[in-house]
């Protein structure tokens, strides 16, 4: 199966646009879209609470999934990472219209999946680091305030 996944954050956005990016790209690789899924949600909820959750859970081996671009999957490259890394195990398919990405059981597909991980990685260690300093920088803060405060 052949699946479309559009996604608008708002009311100003038009779905469209989309589907026809996704149209255009899908006829120029023979591709039939069998189920189109689309919705206006923001990106920063997680796909278990958007129809994208259910639409990667029901995906099977062979599957494949075209976005108009990466972005569409979410908001922040973690959430983004742990859906291109579900339709990898589940070895299904992620096309992008825009960037041309072409996401599957292969061993560039595994190099830019490594790439994304290690990205992710490292944008969790700076968001623990942030924290750490946030946390401190309060602590110190509260240590040398004047009791008159």
């Amino acid at each position: 199966m052949i699946y479309a996944y559009i996604r608008i954050s708002t009311d100003k956005q038009i779905k469209e646009n989309q589907r026809f990016e996704i149209e255009k790209f899908a006829e120029s690789k023979g591709l039939k879209i069998d189920l189109w899924v689309s919705e206006q949600v923001t990106g920063t909820k997680s796909a278990k609470e958007r129809r994208l959750g259910p639409l990667l859970r029901k995906m099977k081996k062979g599957d494949t999934l075209v976005i108009s671009e990466i972005s569409r999957l979410g908001r922040n490259l973690m959430s983004i990472m742990s859906m291109l890394n579900l339709c990898m195990t589940k070895e299904t398919f992620v096309l992008t219209v825009k960037e041309k990405y072409e996401l599957g059981n292969n061993i560039n597909s595994q190099v830019l999946a490594f790439a994304f991980g290690l990205s992710a990685q490292i944008e969790r260690d700076l968001i623990s680091q942030r924290t750490k300093s946030t946390g401190m920088a309060k602590s110190f803060r509260e240590k040398i305030r004047p009791a008159s405060w």
